[in-house]
């Protein structure tokens, strides 16, 4: 039987931070400029860095929020001339944050997120279907984090990050007149975050974090067939047609350093600049436990697809200007960077290089209440598609935009 090559990359959408694989959508306030970082207003700046807990005006915040994210891909063959366009679902990140002064000195905080996770959808009848027709990606971010206040002016905090992602995957098999599935839901990985922020004066503060790598071990994969049974034995599948697999997918580490500086006392202006180690994702191994369909002359029960993927730097610029008392108007721009070239591109996780425009209000409400509304529209690049490995060639486009609420509770 020839060999199925299955290049992919499994669960890659839970694991990526940069390009479009990472979810930037971790507070609406933060969205409105640029996702920059050094804002201390409230409990949202807890996913960005620990640290800044000490500087929250409050004793106990409290701020939650959620996105729509929409995006859509074009594919087009340019020998063939035929073109395909996905069907994606409104993603809906979400997040939700707490913070308390427990000392004058030392602040505890909680922060749930889903910064990783998307789902796209291409016709079943598509070009690339041997490489991809549906995949959805979830993560799940849960981060308890202490702050400890080192003078008036600077601050140090610590998390620890528990992630849990699932995946599920479409494919056809045309060599075996079928399709299979692949489906994951238990994979979980922990890891840290670190943070010093600063306010050495009312004007100006400055936030530099860390976030760890952290391996995703997925230890309880199934593979499910859509083939004939006949077929069953010699691929070493159960009477249902399943297979099991397992792998370890990198998350890498990413180091943030931002900067707010208020001009007047009603205009700030900030700043942040982003880091992601994409280097170390150089190939991904999937170990599947009967099923010969992989690539490894020495192992047909093993799949290495190369990934080569290079580590990225985003940039980000924001402003806030205070209205009034009750309205403040936001806006941001950031350029972000695609993990991998042309060459290796991912029809599964498709990224591109992208301008992207943010803009948002924040309203201030009686006793304690903030609501904060943000928006964002991205410029995605055209790319040449040029993947020998998955022998996928020709030409993409992207769109993508983004809309977010937030809700905000200050108890001083």
């Amino acid at each position: 039987m020839k060999k199925i090559v299955l290049t992919t990359a499994l669960l890659a959408g839970v694991l990526a931070q940069a390009g479009g694989f990472r979810v930037s959508l971790q507070g609406v306030k933060q969205l409105a400029m640029a996702h920059t970082s050094a804002h201390a207003e409230d409990a949202s700046v807890t996913f960005f860095n620990p640290a800044g807990m000490s500087f929250i005006p409050a004793k106990l915040s409290i701020a939650a929020g959620g996105f729509g994210a929409k995006s859509s891909v074009t594919y087009q063959n340019l020998s063939t001339l035929e073109s395909f366009d996905t069907d994606n679902p409104l993603g809906t990140p979400l997040y939700a944050a707490v913070a308390y002064k427990v000392l004058d000195n030392v602040s505890v905080g909680f922060n749930f997120s889903t910064p990783f996770g998307s789902t796209i959808e291409w016709p079943s009848d598509w070009s690339g279907r041997e490489i991809v027709q549906r995949l959805e990606l979830k993560a799940f971010y849960f981060q308890p984090m202490v702050s400890f206040k080192l003078a008036p002016w600077a601050s140090v905090g610590g998390s620890y990050i528990y992630a849990k992602g699932s995946v599920n995957w479409d494919k056809a098999v045309t060599q075996l007149g079928g399709s299979l599935n692949l489906t994951d839901d238990k994979a979980s990985g922990s890891g840290f975050g670190l943070g010093f922020y600063f306010q050495p004066n009312d004007k100006l503060d400055v936030s530099i974090a860390y976030r760890s790598p952290i391996d995703m071990e997925a230890d309880k994969g199934v593979v499910s067939f859509n083939i004939s049974p006949a077929l069953y034995p010699s691929l070493g599948l159960d009477a249902s047609g399943k297979d099991s697999f397992k792998a370890t997918l990198p998350l890498v580490d990413e180091y943030t350093i931002g900067a707010t500086y208020k001009i007047t006392p009603k205009w700030m202006i900030s700043g942040d600049f982003n880091y992601s180690g994409w280097d170390q994702y150089n190939k991904l191994t999937l170990d599947f436990a009967n099923a010969p369909i992989g690539n490894q002359p020495t192992d047909p029960t093993v799949l290495v697809s190369p990934k080569n993927f290079k580590s990225t730097q985003t940039w980000r610029v924001g402003t806030q200007y205070q209205i009034n008392d009750m309205f403040a108007a936001r806006a941001g721009y950031y350029y972000d960077e695609s993990p991998y070239t042309d060459e290796n591109f991912q029809a599964e996780t498709p990224s591109f290089d992208s301008n992207v425009v943010t803009a948002g209000v924040g309203i201030n409400l009686m006793k304690g209440f903030g609501v904060d509304i943000a928006g964002g529209i991205a410029f995605p690049k055209s790319r040449l598609v040029n993947n020998s490995n998955t022998d996928f060639y020709g030409q993409a486009k992207a769109k993508a935009y983004y809309f977010g609420l937030g809700l905000s509770y200050n108890a001083f």
